[in-house]
Formats: structure tokens, C-alpha cells, sequence
């Protein structure tokens, strides 16, 4: 692999649980953790959420610190609906429909260029084009890994499985925003304490009602490896299977973040080790380590995109060329 890994402190917060909305709307600080409000948007995956460093989170300008615009009811609706529906059943039939990847055929910068049609009104950091973050983000790992290019291509296609929410054509039908973004979670089994709204947002999950997928471990084997989980559905699940068809070439730490960032109960929360392998713990790091620039890489200061194509263009010529199947 090009620059090689090297390790990584590992590093866990206390896991946060939610308990009541009244008690959401008032609640600034939890164990140590700025927790946020949302403004409008579709994407509940960044209220609530605990910062993988408070201190970080300070130092570059309070991210995510929010004064106004509280939308808690629309949140919770949202997270209900996706804990509600998010089953082992329902991930399942997401992968059979998506298996063939015969939605569109198109290279990663067109894929780049499509979310251009796409401003994520629920993130409280920007107001333009997602592909401007996905090129912010590329940059910032490249300013700060400058030898491994992999890394800085990671950065580029880590949000592209959000051009499901810009589908809407017969054969793939646009999905709703809970099946396309928010914080991750493995399905078959109990959800830990640190998924977002835990408490109050899964009683009508059926899978819990089912004795085989209510427990801790759940359906699958103690330390059995997050390879082996069925993660719920959304644009990072999408994004990772996309790659392993396409048969990227890149490094196994690519294919973590790109799976696992929004998989917060882990990587931030310290939830769900129980299912971990060693190497699950070994990638644990560098899943953290991309999630400081998918956050702290936002500024209204927008790149130069023209000029950094042709230098992503290369990357995506030697990890994942020419037209590829979505």
C-alpha cells in the first residue's frame, strides 16, 4: 500500500443515550459533548451527535454549534422511521435491488458532478453543493497525508452514495431520507446505548420483538467481525458494495471509512466491540482519522475545483478507472 499504515491512537468518549425529547431541547452539554439542533433538512444524522473531540471541535470555530432553528419534532420523526423500519428484513431486500448496480453507468467524476444538484439543508456547516465538500474534504487529507493518495481519493467518493437521493428514475425510484442518510447501526441484534434517539425510537422495530435479533449479540457470533454484519442501509452501505463490484483497488482502510463513517455508536460512541475482530480494532483508528476531515474540512472558502480535477482525475485513473456500473 502507497505510504504504508502506520498506527493510530485509539481513543473512545463515553457512550451518550438519549432519553426524552423535553429533555433534548434543553440539553447543551452530556458527558463532556456539545450536543447540537438541526436546522431544516432531511439528514438527522448530525443532531445530537457527539463530537469525537470537544476540543478539536473548539478550536476549528465550534462546527455544528448550533443557536437557532430547532426542528427536534421533524428529527425525531425521521430517526423513528428509520429505527422503526430499518429491519434485517428490509436491509436484505436493499441489497437483492441493488446487488446488479444497474441504475446509471458513469465515471466518479460525473458521479462528482451529480451532487452538484445536491445541498444537504441539514448540515449546519455549509450551504453549497455537496461535491465543493467532497473536494474540501479530499484536500484536507491531502494537506495532512500528503504520501498517501489513496487517502485523499477517499475523501473525494465518501459521500457518493448520496446520489441515491438524486435517483428518481422508474427503475430506481428516490428512496426516503432515512434509508439514505444518518447515523449507521448493525441490524439483528439489540441496539447499543450510544444510537442516536435509542430509547425512545425502536419500540415498533419488529426485529426486537423477535428473540433471535433482541439480544446484544443477536444473530450473530461473539467477535464474528463487522465483514460479517448487516449494517443498516443507507449511503455509506451503497458506496462500500459499489466498490467491491466495481473492484476498486484500494486499500482495505479505504474500504472501512467508506462503510463505517457514519457508523458513529462505534467509532465515536465505543458501542457494538462485542461484534469486533481484531481487525475491526486494528481499521478502528483510521475510520477515526477520516472522520476529523469529513467534519472539520468545511469552510465557506470554496476550492478551486477546475484545478484540482486533473490531479483527482489521475487518482481515480489508477484506483477506479473509465465507466463504471451504479
Amino acid at each position: 500500500m502507497e505510504g504504508g499504515s502506520s498506527p493510530l491512537p485509539h481513543w473512545f468518549p463515553p457512550a451518550c443515550s438519549f432519553r426524552q425529547p423535553a429533555d433534548w431541547a434543553k440539553t447543551r452539554i452530556y458527558q463532556g459533548h456539545r450536543l447540537v439542533q438541526e436546522p431544516e433538512g432531511p439528514d438527522p444524522s448530525l443532531v445530537y451527535r457527539p463530537e469525537a473531540d470537544p476540543e478539536e471541535a473548539k478550536d476549528n470555530g465550534g462546527f455544528r454549534n448550533y443557536t437557532s432553528g430547532p426542528l427536534l419534532d421533524r428529527v425525531f420523526a425521521t430517526y423513528k422511521l428509520m429505527h422503526t423500519h430499518q429491519t434485517v428484513d428490509f436491509v436484505r431486500k436493499k441489497h437483492t435491488q441493488f446487488r446488479g448496480f444497474s441504475y446509471k453507468k458513469m465515471t466518479v467524476l460525473e458521479a462528482v458532478d451529480m451532487l452538484d444538484g445536491l445541498v444537504d439543508e441539514s448540515d449546519p456547516d455549509v450551504d453549497f453543493p455537496n461535491s465543493f465538500h467532497a473536494f474540501q474534504t479530499a484536500e484536507g487529507i491531502r494537506k495532512a497525508h500528503p504520501d498517501k493518495d489513496w487517502f485523499h481519493l477517499v475523501g473525494l467518493l465518501h459521500d457518493l452514495g448520496k446520489i441515491l437521493a438524486l435517483a428518481g428514475e422508474p427503475q430506481l425510484p428516490v428512496p426516503p431520507q432515512w434509508a439514505v442518510v444518518g447515523d449507521t447501526f448493525p441490524v439483528g441484534c439489540r441496539p447499543q446505548a450510544s444510537v442516536v434517539f435509542c430509547d425512545s425510537t425502536f419500540q415498533d422495530n419488529p426485529d426486537l420483538q423477535n428473540p433471535q435479533y433482541s439480544t446484544e449479540l443477536g444473530m450473530y457470533q461473539p467477535h464474528c467481525g463487522l465483514e460479517n454484519v448487516l449494517m443498516s442501509w443507507g449511503h455509506d452501505e451503497y458506496m462500500y458494495q459499489m466498490m467491491k463490484f466495481n473492484k476498486f483497488s484500494l486499500p482495505p482502510e479505504a474500504f472501512y471509512m467508506i462503510r463505517f463513517h457514519s457508523f458513529y455508536p462505534w467509532h465515536t460512541g465505543g458501542d457494538y466491540q462485542q461484534l469486533c475482530s481484531e481487525q475491526d480494532m486494528a481499521m478502528l483508528p483510521w475510520v477515526q482519522e477520516f472522520n476529523k476531515f469529513d467534519l472539520y474540512t468545511k469552510c465557506p472558502d470554496l476550492p478551486d475545483v477546475d484545478k484540482l480535477r486533473p490531479y483527482y482525475q489521475g487518482l481515480i485513473d489508477k484506483y477506479c478507472p473509465g465507466v463504471l456500473s451504479w
